[in-house]
């Protein structure tokens, strides 16, 4: 998901078709609205992949607002009210998203559920996600699972001020889900700010790099984007522990490219 080079027996699965390697998984995570999706984007934006076919791309993006739990006839009459905690860690599935990024590891193609945020559900359709050379995998607590958080070899933590993220909520809430303004502030309090406090902040600590004002920060993204761009170039894996040629990690070269296929993706 482009030539090839010796790579170590275990990182592989060769066949006919393609070879297939370890991505570079980075992790992104953030409060709600800190601009984490807006991160990825303008990452893809200076690689130039967000002009390339989507089973072409060697970069892809993926959302962990994806993977919220389907909910019982209770549950989501709460939700309906605004009184279902989105943001605690028991609303993800888990093991779904851990299983799901040890498919990508593995080279496999991968179903994505897609969730309607205006009736709390799974929708039918889902997003085959092809395999590629980086995962950027972007959500509120990407990093609160150690069994999750320790398959990232990159953690970004987009932090933002907390005014800011609260207008974005509102804003985002109103307009693209169809909330009423007394609802989100009221969800925001009871359950949006515990919850990061609680949750997600304390996962701060183990980002490898933070970016504050998120997509605005352009001298910390380029500098993320070089790190990639070496990533796909071969670069990185030369450098990695003093290694030389002959001497890779798992994501040393792009991936060869299936021509036939082709998807939908998020973002």
């Amino acid at each position: 998901m482009a030539g090839d080079s010796e790579t170590h027996p275990k990182d592989r699965v060769e066949n006919t078709n393609n070879i297939i390697r370890q991505p570079f998984l980075i992790g992104v995570s953030g409060g709600t609205a800190s601009g984490k999706s807006s991160v990825c984007e303008k990452i893809m934006e200076l690689l130039g992949q967000n002009k390339i076919v989507h089973h072409q791309r060697q970069v892809v993006i993926l959302s962990q607002d994806s993977f919220y739990k389907v909910l019982t006839a209770e549950q989501k009459a709460k939700a309906l009210k605004g009184h279902f905690n989105f943001d605690h860690p028991d609303a993800f599935d888990s093991e779904l998203m851990k299983q799901t990024l040890k498919q990508i590891l593995q080279g496999e193609t991968v179903q994505i559920p897609v969730y309607d945020f205006v009736t709390h559900s799974r929708k039918e359709e889902v997003i085959t996600v092809y395999p590629a050379d980086v995962l950027l995998f972007e959500g509120i607590l990407m990093f609160y699972s150690q069994e999750i958080r320790d398959l990232f070899q990159m953690k970004l933590f987009v932090d933002t001020d907390p005014d800011t993220r609260l207008s974005r909520r509102v804003l985002r809430d109103i307009s693209e889900r169809g909330r009423e303004l007394e609802q989100v502030l009221a969800q925001y309090i009871t359950f949006v700010k515990p919850a990061f406090e609680e949750f997600c902040l304390p996962t701060k600590k183990y980002a490898d790099v933070i970016i504050p004002r998120g997509a605005e920060n352009l001298v910390a993204i380029n500098l993320i984007v070089q790190h990639i761009q070496d990533i796909l170039n071969g670069g990185q894996s030369k450098r990695h522990n003093g290694c030389t040629n002959g001497c890779t990690n798992g994501h040393s070269t792009p991936r060869q490219r299936r021509t036939s296929e082709s998807s939908s993706r998020p973002h």
